[in-house]
């Protein structure tokens, strides 16, 4: 995944004067603190920095070892999907709450005709039933995200760069797709999901398997 180069920015500002906090490298680039949160998770996340609560953030020599890198550029998600939890937009509100708590997932995926056309996560559920009683007679399509707002992730994609997209649009899980052409129309069918957890995962073992390696 390749660094932006606000990114890069920070990098040096942490090197040339670490440790320093979120609040003084926003004021170094003039943007507001919220406007750097995904990028610092990001670079904090990659190895690039290292965040000490009430110290700020240092940077990090050895970002990550040169076996975890080759390792995590070798790894696509296909190689770490889960299965995904699918229903119908026609599925009431009402009996989408209980499938996400029956099958403990942050996000449902909505198709229609078998194909993705929107995500609900838990969020939209409170939403959509704040102030309201008909939760058994709505169906998921009135309150899902539709396309285009929706952030997919493919097979064959690094993790790497499906962890970025989830950091960076704010989202905990992305549906694995494939494109397919329905009468001139581009579709996407559900292949799976990966979610922030299973990436943290991930990581964790592996830096877990590299370093008891190294020992």
């Amino acid at each position: 995944m390749e660094l932006t180069s606000r990114q890069h920015q920070i990098i040096d500002i942490v090197r040339e004067n670490q440790p320093i906090t979120s609040e003084n490298i926003a004021q170094a680039l003039h943007v507001s603190r919220s406007a750097l949160r995904n990028d610092l998770s990001l670079l904090t996340m990659m190895g690039y920095l290292e965040a000490k609560t009430n110290v700020g953030y240092f940077y990090c020599e050895k970002n990550i070892t040169t076996e975890l890198k080759k390792l995590l550029k070798g790894i696509t998600v296909e190689k770490v999907m889960a299965v995904p939890v699918v229903l119908d937009e026609k599925v009431s509100v009402y009996d989408g709450i209980v499938t996400m708590f029956l099958e403990d997932v942050g996000t449902l995926f909505v198709v229609n005709d078998g194909y993705l056309s929107g995500v609900i996560s838990r969020k939209d559920f409170l939403k959509s039933v704040i102030g309201s009683d008909d939760a058994q007679k709505t169906p998921l399509g009135m309150v899902m995200t539709r396309m285009p707002k929706i952030i997919v992730t493919y097979p064959m994609e690094n993790v790497v760069n499906a962890a970025g997209k989830m950091i960076i649009n704010e989202v905990d899980s992305l549906p694995v797709v494939e494109k397919v052409m329905i009468e001139g129309e581009e579709k996407y069918q559900i292949l799976g999901r990966i979610s922030k957890t299973t990436v943290t995962k991930l990581f964790v073992e592996l830096v877990s398997g590299t370093l008891g390696g190294l020992q």
